[in-house]
């Protein structure tokens, strides 16, 4: 409010001089202020002070990446949610343990060697060479000074040079890698028997006591979260679409600035018979597909239906369609395919091409030049596109000034039918909830349930419209009495009974097999359905029974010598005894193939956990003082 009478008052000598009393209080107060927070110790970290300025700086750079991560739902009540001034701190005071630490070992970054990485920085280059004007303009977009990004790209450097250091004596020997690809990818398979709740439920009858019993003990489990209540405004750009009038000039220059957006590049439609073929075939395997291959071409030179000849011979997905691949451009297949069917002409046929898929021939059915699309072809659309920006930027304007203009702790109900626009009110929902009539994402929920008190939230963009927020109500999370839930713990208390019972019967089932019964003499006698699994690795669910917490951790543990677990297994299906039935070690020839990739993720763990350890282990050993709380600030 007081923002929009200053700008409809602001030639009045009154206004100008409120601004000039609000200007001199900023001056001698927040001015003063804000140097003596700079000026402040914060910290010290083995005796080096960590100031006041550094704070700010650490503390305004993470301030402003969240800011960019979550746009127009960001709100200040976040800073709270990510504790960003503990985390500012935390970042500083292992950056100069870090700094310490390299001087200790020599280690330093000059100048040339921070300006050479900036001028071989990809994003600041333009036809390989390094662009002034890209460099500003990058850093003027992310609001950043160049002596901060040169220093932050030191400190990269720097880390660099500390992690080559610590992980210069560090290898993954064959025998690990082998160890790491064998535990991985060996297999084995086994037998179940299930023992199904279900079928004990029918028989259970929980009685008050029970009841009460068991809700005492899990009472923490029934509590109901925080939830809210609030109203929310929605500006559709399709509302405004009304207000819109693009003139014939608006068009034109729209399709001028974007003519190479309105551009066809050269296409061709081409069909294909494929004979596949590995990369790394056999020279016996790859002749005798090549002659195949160059019958069937001797075929269709001759003039027999192509698309016959692909139904008969080719193996691609395309067979059905008589190897029709419809038009594409440069770029879209492989670029050998692309070279030989750019070249042919309308109605020719290639000669034998060969690609990581094998040998193909190709026969173009028709070509499109490169044109560019004339203005009346394309009218439409870019009429329909300045009038969805204009819309949407005049919903976005609409928004601005609603909250520009909101008294302090407005109700918004009532501030909306100011200005005809209708407020929705939700039912209470928690944090986990969709939002009713918009659904919305969690990062949208845990901004909204930050707001406080009245507070109405940023304007928000979701899905091409904005919003406002405003909470109505709130209600606390609490464990609830038991006849508020009597109806759900009589339930959980149902199945959970049934489970013992379940896992009461499977354990007995174990034990007669560990006094040497036969498993299916004993599944035989217990009528009891036994079910084999496929073989499956350690990366995959268990077939048939999917996620089973300790399962695939015994079962790797299990051979033909020790055939059944010490325990029973379960998860929400039931209870499950198991006993293994065969074991499928590595295949060689695709340990050989990987063998190198394994050994780079194997490097990547280790190195991730000796710098995590070494960092740690100076955190421990530093003398570390916090001369001024940062969650007074």
């Amino acid at each position: 409010m007081l923002l929009s009478i200053m700008r409809k008052q602001a030639k009045s000598w009154l206004i100008k001089f409120l601004i000039g009393i609000i200007a001199i209080v900023f001056i001698f107060y927040f001015g003063y202020s804000f140097t003596a927070r700079q000026g402040l110790k914060i910290a010290y970290v083995n005796g080096e002070v960590i100031s006041g300025i550094e704070y700010q700086k650490e503390y305004h750079d993470l301030l402003e990446g969240l800011r960019r991560q979550y746009k127009q739902i960001w709100n200040d009540n976040l800073i709270k949610v990510f504790d960003l001034k503990n985390r500012a701190l935390e970042n500083l005071i292992n950056k100069k343990l870090i700094s310490k630490e390299a001087k200790k070992l020599g280690l330093d970054v000059t100048e040339s060697e921070v300006q050479k990485a900036i001028m071989d920085y990809p994003a600041f280059q333009v036809n390989g060479q390094f662009h002034m004007g890209r460099y500003q303009a990058l850093l003027s977009n992310n609001r950043m000074k160049p002596e901060d990004f040169e220093a932050s790209m030191g400190n990269q450097l720097l880390d660099g040079k500390i992690k080559q250091f610590l992980f210069s004596f560090m290898e993954v020997t064959d025998r690990e890698v082998l160890e790491h690809y064998t535990f991985a990818n060996e297999k084995v398979k086994i037998s179940f028997v299930q023992f199904k709740p279900d079928i004990y439920k029918k028989s259970i009858r929980p009685d008050q006591a029970s009841m009460e019993e068991f809700f005492k003990k899990s009472r923490e489990s029934y509590r109901v979260p925080e939830k809210i209540k609030i109203a929310w405004l929605e500006l559709d750009p399709k509302a405004f679409r009304e207000q819109v009038k693009i003139e014939d000039k608006e068009i034109e220059g729209d399709y001028e600035y974007r003519m190479d957006t309105f551009k066809e590049p050269h296409k061709v439609k081409a069909r294909h018979i494929l004979f596949k073929l590995s990369e790394d075939a056999t020279e016996e395997k790859e002749k005798e597909v090549r002659n195949i291959a160059k019958g069937v071409l001797e075929e269709a030179q001759k003039g027999k239906d192509f698309a016959g000849l692909a139904g008969k011979y080719s193996e691609g997905p395309t067979k059905t369609k008589g190897g029709d691949l419809g038009y594409f451009q440069a770029g879209q297949m492989d670029k050998n395919f692309e070279d030989a069917a750019f070249k042919l002409k309308k109605g020719e046929i290639s000669d034998l091409v060969r690609t990581r898929f094998g040998y193909h021939i190709i026969k173009v059915d028709d070509i499109k030049e490169e044109r560019a699309k004339p203005l009346e072809e394309v009218r439409d659309q870019i009429a329909e596109g300045l009038i969805t920006n204009a819309s949407t930027e005049l919903a976005h304007e609409k928004g601005l000034t609603l909250i520009d203009q909101m008294p302090y702790e407005a109700d918004l109900s009532k501030y909306a039918a100011e200005h005809n626009l209708k407020v929705q009110d939700t039912g209470y929902f928690s944090q986990t909830e969709a939002i009713e009539g918009i659904g919305g994402t969690d990062t949208l929920r845990q901004s909204i349930f930050a707001l406080e008190g009245k507070e109405t939230s940023e304007l928000v963009e979701l899905e091409g419209k904005f919003y406002l927020f405003q909470v109505l109500d709130r209600k606390a999370s609490y464990v609830p009495e038991l006849d508020e839930v009597a109806t759900k713990v009589k339930e959980t208390l149902i199945v959970d009974l049934a489970a013992k019972k379940a896992r009461a019967a499977a354990e007995n089932f174990l034990a007669e097999l560990d006094k040497g019964k036969s498993w299916n003499e004993l599944a035989k006698q217990k009528k009891k359905e036994t079910e084999k699994t496929d073989f499956f690795s350690r990366r995959e669910p268990v077939p048939k029974l999917g996620n089973v917490q300790g399962l695939q951790e015994a079962v790797f543990g299990l051979s033909q010598d020790k055939k059944y677990p010490d325990t029973i297994f379960e998860n929400d299906l039931g209870a499950y005894v198991i006993t293994w039935e065969a074991y499928k070690g590595i295949d060689e020839t695709e340990y050989l193939k990987e063998k190198e990739k394994y050994r780079m993720s194997l490097m990547q763990v280790k190195h991730k956990t000796a710098f995590e350890n070494w960092l740690l282990d100076l955190r421990k050993n530093a003398e570390v003082e916090i001369v001024t709380s940062v969650t007074e600030r």
